[in-house]
Parts: C-alpha cells; structure tokens; sequence
C-alpha cells in the first residue's frame, strides 16, 4: 500500500459526490479518486482528445502530439511527481488526464471563435467547458448527468490556474451545482498537475516544432536553459550526431523541471509549516512550484516558443483557417438548427442564452475533423493550408 504524506488528499476524506451513490452501484476494488481516473478515461469527452489539436491543427504527420498523447505525457509525469512527494497518485493522474476535456476543435483558435461567437452570451472559456462537459454534457450514467466525480476532483479542475476570482458563466454554474471554494488555493495534487501541464508542452511542443520544421536547434541554443541542458548532453555522448541528441535533450530538460519542482516544493512545504491537507489550502500561496531561477527560465521559454512556434506565420495562417470553420459553423446552426443531428437540434432551448450556448457546447465537444467535414458539408468548400 502506498504510504501518503500527511498533506496528501485522501479518498477517505473526500466531500463526495455531487449525486450520492449506492453502494450496490460500485464495481470493483476501487477507491474514489481511482473511480474518477477511470471514468475520464472510458468517458468520450476523454477519447475525443485523440483528434484535438495540440500545437498542430489536424496534422497529417503521424508523430505529432495531440490532446491524447499530451494528456497521458502529463499524467506519467505528474504521477511520478506525486509518488516522490507522498501526495495521492490517483488523484494527481486524473486532473492529469481531464485537464484538457474542455479544449474546442482546433486548441486556442477554436476557443477565439467560440468566445467571439458567444461575446453576448457569457463567452467562451475551456477551462469553464471542462467542468460543463464533465458535470452536464458527458451522460454515460442513467441517474445523473454528468460523471458525478468527487469534490476533490472538480475542485482541482476549477482552479487549474489557481483561485478563480473572477469565474464565467460555465464554471460559475459548476461551482453553484456543487461549491468548489473558487478562492481558495487548491490541493497540492492539483498544484502538481498544474506544473506538470507545463513542464510537457514547454518540451514536447520544442520536439514537435523541430520535427515539423519550425524550429531550428541553432534557434532553441539562444535559450540559456536548453544551452546548458544541450552541452551536458553533448559531454554524456561525445561523437553522436546531433540528431540522435534531441530526444535527449528534451528528457534532460524534463528531467531537471521535474527534480527542481520536487526539492522547491518541499522547500515550501517545510518553510510554510504545512502538516495537513488543509493547511495546503489555507496557505493562502502556491506551494507546488519552481524555484525563482527555474521559473524565469520557464517564462524566458515560453516566450521563445510564442514568438517562434505558437505565433510562426504558418501557424497563424492555419489558425485563420481554423477561426473560420468555427464561425462558420456557429452561424450555420444559429441560423439553422435543423443542421445539427437529432439529439442536439431536438434538445436545443428557445431562450437565449441558453440557445447559443446549446450550439457552442455542440462544437466544443468536435475533434478536429469532424468540424471541418461538418463545415463542408453545412457551409461549403474550404481551402486547407498544407499539412492541415
């Protein structure tokens, strides 16, 4: 049995489900947390990931990352995290694993149109639509809409960014179903899947930029971070080709996110008094974190990437394309319900603005290629950029 630390959350100590269960209604040797990371992995909000953009829209390549493989890169290493740290591992994969549920068609500029389309009715935000697909629009139960996962759960996912002072609708409706102390810090597993989101795409999206062509290694060198990590890859194999040396570039640098995001937050934890699970909460700061060096390293990288990778001409272009499949299908139905199929043009409300929001719910659950064949089909032709 895994021994936690006294900080960890505990299943035992869960608030529990927003819809009680029976126990006749359990199958297996499962605790609560260990339920939730199975039922976001059997739910089809999770399987839509594996055609949901990640960096790449629709990518033709058959290596490129997408929401799935991004999910799962961030579940082992939040996982591995965890363990370290004594915190609850199950717990810790599944905020992991349904981090991204909410994320439209196409990431960013799917959401840009969703939230322009929405701009009189509440907007758009993924992180709101993570909870709404998980609590409202994935049914699989016959008593309960919804997945009915724990408190614990819910809460880690509301707050992936930390206490939400100001929420939107779809996360205020969320957090009126069922209270998730949005001004509060959250757990420390949900601290650690946090970081662990960025620490996989701050690498994986280096290693899918080089492997589309987008960035050069000569460019990546620029950042004192990945200059370091690159010249104690080269002393570790003298004589082997660059090529064979970026995939361990990126696990040196994985590996020392990781190791600095261990020893700061024990750090924190000591410096902070923490002896409970709801000391974490009480805190009143972020305690699963980097240290001030490792952090302004991170930043310094991330902009690289945003003015390299995420804003590249060829990205814009294609994100252009991906605004417009969006729009372009919101207008259609908005203008023809009778567009959508059966169960969503039969359940649609006539009051606004309920109406858009039943059509924007629609579209975000789409993977990629399911909203451009619908747009062609509702719409009409589009012009792809290549690779799309």
């Amino acid at each position: 049995m895994t021994r936690h630390a006294p900080w960890a959350a505990l299943p035992d100590d869960s608030r529990g489900r927003l819809h009680e269960e029976r126990k006749a209604t359990e199958r297996g040797p499962r605790d609560a947390f260990q339920r939730d990371r199975d039922r976001i992995i059997h739910s089809i909000s999770f399987r839509r990931l594996r055609h949901k953009t990640q960096v790449f829209l629709a990518p033709d390549g058959d290596h490129f990352r997408v929401r799935l493989t991004h999910s799962l890169e961030v579940a082992q290493i939040g996982r591995t995290v965890a363990r370290v740290l004594g915190l609850n591992e199950d717990l810790t994969e599944a905020l992991c694993l349904a981090h991204d549920i909410g994320h439209p068609p196409f990431g960013h500029a799917g959401e840009r149109a969703l939230s322009e389309a929405l701009a009189a009715h509440g907007g758009f935000d993924h992180n709101g639509n993570t909870l709404r697909a998980l609590m409202v629009i994935d049914c699989p139960y016959p008593r309960w809409d919804g997945l009915n996962l724990t408190w614990e759960t819910l809460e880690g996912l509301a707050k992936h960014n930390g206490p939400v002072t100001d929420p939107g609708w779809a996360l205020a409706e969320a957090d009126r179903a069922f209270p998730l102390d949005l001004m509060q810090f959250s757990s420390l597993e949900a601290q650690v899947a946090a970081i662990a989101d960025d620490i996989a795409y701050d690498n994986h999206d280096i290693d899918d930029g080089m492997r589309a062509g987008l960035l050069t290694l000569d460019q990546l060198l620029e950042q004192p971070m990945v200059e370091q990590g690159w010249r104690r890859v080269e002393r570790s194999f003298p004589g082997v080709s660059r090529k064979r040396l970026i995939g361990e570039l990126t696990r040196s640098q994985i590996g020392a996110m990781v190791n600095d995001l261990i020893a700061q937050t024990r750090a924190n934890i000591e410096e902070a008094g923490i002896e409970t699970a709801a000391d974490i909460r009480a805190a009143g700061m972020q305690l699963g974190g980097f240290s001030p060096e490792m952090q302004e390293a991170e930043r310094s990288l991330k902009r690289f990437m945003y003015a390299n990778l995420y804003h590249h001409p060829h990205q814009l272009e294609a994100a252009e394309v991906a605004h417009g499949v969006i729009s372009g299908l919101f207008a259609a139905y908005a203008a023809d319900p009778a567009l959508m199929p059966d169960h969503w043009r039969e359940t649609i409300p006539a009051e606004e603005p309920w109406r858009s929001r039943h059509i924007a719910d629609f579209i975000a659950g789409m993977t990629d290629r399911y909203a451009i064949a619908r747009y062609r089909e509702c719409v009409g032709p589009i012009d792809l950029p290549e690779g799309f």
